[in-house]
């Protein structure tokens, strides 16, 4: 399994690169989560580790996340994911947040709109498994992302990890999304933290801002949990 991080995109958004290598001479299949970070980039990693885009995969519709969509679609393919609650956010300046970097943005749409407990797959046996779960708050449509490797590939990146969350701009490294944007909502926030909160203690988080985290040290040293 691969996995690189790119902190490079507008306001330090983090993007993540993730996906299988192809066995022999075949070529592997990746996702892009966030694609905030430029589009060259991703290209070229993408290239040299000899990757298939095949999902392009937004934690939520904010521009510092999907402000490399239409390029990285151009030039990769892949298909755009986005859950269904903030579709409306790709075609919209002033919900995506174009408005406040002064341009007025409207983005492609989404080939693949999710909902909570829906999985993609990367592999040819679909061996890295990508579960959407909803967790509304930063806006209406913010999801975290599973991931989860069952195969036989060994895990190559420095992170070593087969199983890790992407929570996007839900849960940071002590901190949490804001909700005084456009379809932001505390109560719901609060909620989806809860449900986070639940999940196995070592499980690795990779924020959509910042460095990673995990489960355990954010249910015992995140202030904002403990309100």
């Amino acid at each position: 399994m691969f996995l690189k991080c790119l902190d490079t995109g507008l306001l330090q958004s983090n993007c993540y690169i993730i996906g299988l290598n192809g066995e022999g001479d075949g070529m592997g299949e990746a996702a892009v989560i966030d694609p905030g970070a430029d589009y060259g980039e991703v290209a070229q990693i993408l290239d040299t580790q000899g990757l298939r885009l095949k999902y392009i995969i937004m934690t939520h519709g904010h521009i510092d996340h999907i402000q490399q969509l239409n390029e990285l679609h151009a030039n990769c393919g892949g298909k755009a994911v986005i859950h269904e609650e903030d579709a409306p956010f790709l075609q919209n300046p002033m919900l995506n947040g174009s408005v406040l970097f002064g341009e007025r943005i409207s983005f492609r749409q989404a080939d693949v709109l999710v909902k909570d407990g829906d999985v993609l797959t990367l592999g040819d046996a679909g061996s890295l498994k990508l579960e959407i779960i909803h967790t509304p708050g930063h806006t209406p449509g913010s999801i975290c992302i599973m991931a989860t490797f069952d195969g036989t590939h060994s895990v190559e990146n420095a992170h070593n990890v087969k199983e890790c969350l992407f929570s996007g701009d839900t849960l940071f490294r002590l901190g949490v999304g804001r909700t005084d944007l456009a379809g932001g909502d505390s109560g719901r926030l609060t909620e989806s933290l809860q449900r986070l909160m639940k999940l196995d203690d070592d499980l690795r988080v990779y924020p959509g801002h910042g460095p990673e985290t995990e489960i355990a040290y954010e249910r015992s040293s995140n202030r904002f949990l403990r309100r």
